[in-house]
């Protein structure tokens, strides 16, 4: 049983799980600080929410794509993180971790029923990828601006980078090129800390739980519609564009699961991970076959940052912003790239190019950001513009 594991092992996947790890750690990681600090939590209930979450992911992302042989990175919600935040001072923590139970309960049901494989049935493939594209598209824009602000550290990486895709070596990665030179450009010119990072175990807190009506609404049915609706569409669509035979029904409840153990120690609904779809199961982590392997090394590390919830301000001071930035950027480019193909290469496009536009649009709504309308944006679109060829899509005829 050992054997095919082994076998499926790969450097590229190695690159693409490590680099994925440094974008959680320094991309989503100071994002959760600042919403815990933003809801007046002490240094307890913010160790406790941290490891609770990060530590749980991990562990079913493992278990996901080891059984599953795919990359499923099982992370949780940032716009719902997001959304959180904007609560401040209107709901009590106990209030939040309520609905945010009772979000985790309502995803394992929804799941259970198939809601989260008819969603995916019936949001067009293109107009997915569209928003998927446009969502991410602001880390290659980042990327870009990071290289032009720091030539030394970003500049040079990113150079690294297409060296590798001219060598076009297996034996050379791209990322991993990129990884280990950036990396000692990292140590002649960024002006790093070398301090070393003190370890502690996290802090554990039982918060209070407190359920209400309004805390369902205000909380619950957003932080539903984002972990499914928009979470779930984006990284399982992505999987589905890369030809993997995703058990959407199945995923869904075991995230759902996650969810209501998240909410135990005072954490928030699980999804999977957009971005580390794009990182984890994008061409550059390797052979098809082998990249659940780039996700179960981006967990195994993860696991570190739940272990060390306690001193993550000290982590969080090891890199420069514009490295890490720039590793975010690359990891994304042929995800972006395949994104793009299945949104403008067959029908749908005028669905698609709504998304893509509406995605790529810093704004919310009702506390909800630009991804999840741009669903609404690129059905509506191609329902005005190309309605013959969404009914079609919609009767199970999804062929270019």
């Amino acid at each position: 049983m050992k054997m095919p594991f082994i076998r499926d092992f790969n450097m590229a996947a190695m690159w693409a799980g490590l680099t994925a790890f440094v974008w959680y750690a320094f991309g989503a990681l100071p994002l959760h600080l600042e919403v815990a600090g933003q809801l007046g939590l002490s240094s307890t209930e913010s160790s406790s929410w941290v490891f609770v979450i990060w530590f749980s992911s991990a562990i079913t992302s493992i278990l996901l794509s080891f059984y599953y042989r795919l990359p499923i990175p099982i992370t949780w919600t940032i716009p719902g993180l997001i959304y959180l935040g904007t609560l401040s001072g209107q709901f009590t923590f106990a209030e939040l971790v309520g609905a945010n139970l009772m979000a985790g309960i309502a995803i394992v049901v929804l799941g259970v029923f198939g809601i989260g494989e008819r969603i995916m049935a019936w949001l067009p493939l293109p107009i997915v990828m569209g928003m998927f594209g446009g969502s991410i598209f602001v880390y290659v824009t980042r990327m870009i601006a990071a290289s032009v602000e720091d030539v030394l550290v970003a500049g040079v990486t990113l150079a690294s980078y297409l060296i590798g895709r001219f060598i076009a070596s297996s034996r050379v990665p791209p990322m991993g090129l990129a990884v280990i030179v950036g990396g000692i450009a990292v140590y002649i010119f960024g002006e790093t800390s070398l301090e070393l990072v003190s370890w502690s175990l996290p802090e554990i807190a039982m918060p209070g739980v407190n359920f209400s009506a309004s805390a369902f609404i205000a909380v619950s049915l957003p932080m539903i519609v984002l972990a499914m609706g928009l979470g779930n569409v984006q990284g399982l669509g992505f999987l589905i564009s890369q030809d993997y035979r995703v058990q959407i029904t199945a995923v869904t409840v075991v995230a759902g699961l996650n969810s209501i153990v998240n909410t135990a120690l005072g954490g928030h609904p699980a999804t999977v991970a957009r971005t580390g779809a794009a990182i984890l199961a994008g061409p550059d982590a390797g052979p098809k076959e082998g990249r659940y392997w780039a996700c179960v090394i981006a967990a195994l590390l993860t696991i570190i940052i739940a272990l060390g919830a306690g001193t993550l301000t000290s982590l969080l001071a090891v890199l420069p912003r514009t490295f890490v930035v720039t590793l975010a950027g690359l990891a994304i480019l042929s995800s972006l790239q395949s994104a793009f193909e299945t949104a403008f290469g067959g029908k749908l496009r005028f669905g698609a190019l709504a998304a893509l536009a509406v995605a790529a649009t810093p704004f919310s709504v009702f506390g909800i950001t630009s991804a999840f309308w741009s669903i609404l944006a690129g059905v509506a679109a191609s329902f005005m513009a190309e309605r013959h060829e969404l009914f079609a899509y919609w009767r199970g005829e999804k062929k270019s």
